[in-house]
C-alpha cells in the first residue's frame, strides 16, 4: 500500500523522526532504512530498544499511528494512477489483496479514503502475522485469505524489503521503485519486471 497506492514512506520517516526528537531518542538514516518493511510490533520495539525512546513499544506504536492518521486527514498523497490501476485490474477479473506493513487502522483509513475497499477481497497487515517484510509472512497470508497458491499471485512492490518478501513467498514480482527510497540495483534485478508508472500495470505485466 505505502509507496504503491499512497506516497507515504517519507511521511512514516518524518513522523518517527519527529517523535524521536520529542521523546529523547537518536534518529539516523540507518534507522529509517532498517524500519522499512518492519511490522508495527517490530519497528516500535526498534524505536524503544535501538533508537532509545523510553516509552514502551505499545505507547510508541499508538502515538505514531495517531500522528499518521492526523497527517492523512490533512492530505493523503495518492500515487498517480493508483486508483485507475486498481480498477483496471479488477475490471480485468483479477482478485486483489493488500499485503502491507501498515497498521490495520491505517490500511482501512486509506482504502476508505480512496474508495477502493470494495475491490480488495483481502487486506493483511504485517502486525497480524509473525514477521514483517522482508519475511514472506504477510504475502503468504494474503494468498491464503484469497485461497490462491502464492505461485499464482503477482505482487506490486516499491521497496527492497517488499521485493524480497514477495520473492521469498514465490510470487511474480512487479517492482515500482519508491522515488524517495529506491531499492538497490541488485534488488531490482531480482524482480520479474520493473515499471516506472502505474499506467503500465495491467494484464501483460501481471501475467507475464
Amino acid at each position: 500500500m505505502d509507496g504503491v497506492l499512497v506516497d507515504t514512506e517519507h511521511l512514516w520517516d518524518e513522523v518517527r523522526e519527529e517523535l524521536t526528537g520529542e521523546w529523547g531518542g537518536r534518529y539516523t538514516p540507518e534507522a529509517q532504512e532498517a524500519m522499512m518493511g518492519m511490522s508495527s510490533h517490530e519497528w516500535s520495539r526498534y524505536l524503544h530498544e535501538t533508537v532509545g525512546l523510553r516509552e514502551s513499544p505499545e505507547t510508541i506504536n499508538a502515538e505514531v499511528v495517531r500522528r499518521m492518521l492526523a497527517r492523512y486527514e490533512i492530505e493523503l498523497p495518492v500515487v498517480p494512477g493508483a486508483g485507475e490501476a486498481v480498477r483496471r485490474l479488477a475490471d480485468d477479473g483479477y482478485r486483489l489483496a493488500v499485503a502491507s506493513s501498515s497498521n490495520r487502522e491505517l490500511i482501512d483509513a486509506v482504502l476508505r479514503r480512496l474508495e477502493l475497499a470494495a475491490l480488495f477481497e483481502a487486506t493483511v497487515s504485517s502486525e497480524e502475522v509473525g514477521r514483517g517484510k522482508p519475511a514472506p509472512d504477510v504475502y503468504l497470508e494474503a494468498a491464503r485469505r484469497l485461497d490462491v497458491p502464492a505461485s499464482r499471485c503477482a505482487a506490486v512492490e516499491d521497496s527492497a524489503s517488499g521485493i524480497r518478501a514477495a520473492r521469498e513467498a514465490g510470487m511474480r514480482v512487479i517492482a515500482y521503485p519508491n522515488r524517495h527510497y529506491p531499492p538497490a540495483a541488485d534488488v531490482l534485478a531480482s524482480a520479474d519486471v520493473v515499471i516506472d508508472s502505474l499506467d503500465a500495470l495491467g494484464s501483460t505485466t501481471v501475467a507475464g
